[in-house]
């Protein structure tokens, strides 16, 4: 099997996401640039991490943030800039990984980042996440939460 077609680790990615949500937190606090993120990550973090996934999803949460903010904004009940570092950071994830990897069903992404809310945010923010994230998946994967019966 080719690497391109080789089924990704779901533990491998699972720490990538951790990893990734505390990429995004200092991100947001300090502009701190990618390659470094990747480089003191990597010493710690991302041991067995799926690298490359990392990589892609910081890269592209990084560079399109403007955008994705735009796109959160009218979903939430409050401003983008008065969401919690956390809850911002794991929201611009999650909304990464539906616009741009196809490859990984809608459901998982709600499920992954709804638990890291859970671990790394406020008390009940996850739930937050999880609804904010449901309206933006039926907006980025119609056809694939149609397909599954859930709209």
């Amino acid at each position: 099997m080719s690497e391109t077609n080789k089924k990704p680790n779901i533990w491998a990615r699972r720490k990538a996401r951790r990893a990734l949500v505390q990429a995004a937190y200092q991100w947001q606090l300090s502009a701190t640039s990618p390659r470094q993120l990747t480089e003191e990550f990597s010493e710690t973090a991302l041991d067995r991490a799926d690298t490359e996934f990392f990589d892609d999803i910081l890269k592209r949460m990084i560079g399109t943030a403007a955008q994705l903010d735009a796109q959160l904004a009218p979903l939430l009940d409050r401003p983008v800039a008065q969401l919690d570092a956390v809850e911002r950071g794991v929201l611009r994830l999650a909304a990464t990984e539906l616009n741009e990897r196809i490859d990984v069903p809608y459901r998982v992404v709600i499920d992954e980042y709804v638990a890291l809310a859970k671990l790394f945010g406020a008390e009940d923010g996850y739930k937050f996440v999880n609804g904010v994230l449901d309206k933006l998946a039926r907006e980025t994967r119609e056809v694939e939460v149609d397909a599954l019966g859930e709209t």
